[in-house]
């Protein structure tokens, strides 16, 4: 999609700062990190969000989960923890509507869904 930000980084029309890269997946560094260490991964393909993900796209989300994981490895959270999250659609807070996973971790998080 030619007005998509993440297709521009993907396709070399924008900057990122990359921490991975294969023929299906990349992976980046958050501009606006919400913790010490703040990476989104994404398909190269663009489809908005996992509802918006065709039966071919499932082998691609798989190659997104595994690069999480060595992000992860690479950027030495792994031991410690860290989290994988994805938005789907504008009420759960997704900006950019192309599939993205946020890796954050480097800090203690605070916990999700825990009644107060």
């Amino acid at each position: 999609m030619s007005d998509c930000i993440f297709c521009k980084i993907v396709a070399g029309e924008l900057p990122s700062k990359k921490v991975y890269e294969d023929e299906q997946v990349l992976a980046f560094h958050d501009i606006q990190p919400a913790a010490p260490i703040h990476v989104l991964i994404i398909p190269k393909k663009h489809f908005a969000s996992l509802d918006a993900a065709a039966d071919e796209d499932w082998t691609v989300i798989g190659q997104v989960q595994k690069a999480a994981q060595q992000v992860a490895r690479e950027l030495g959270v792994s031991e410690t923890g860290y989290r994988v999250i994805t938005n789907c659609g504008t009420n759960a807070g997704q900006i950019v509507h192309h599939l993205h996973y946020h890796l954050m971790g480097g800090a203690k998080l605070a916990p999700l869904g825990v009644a107060n």
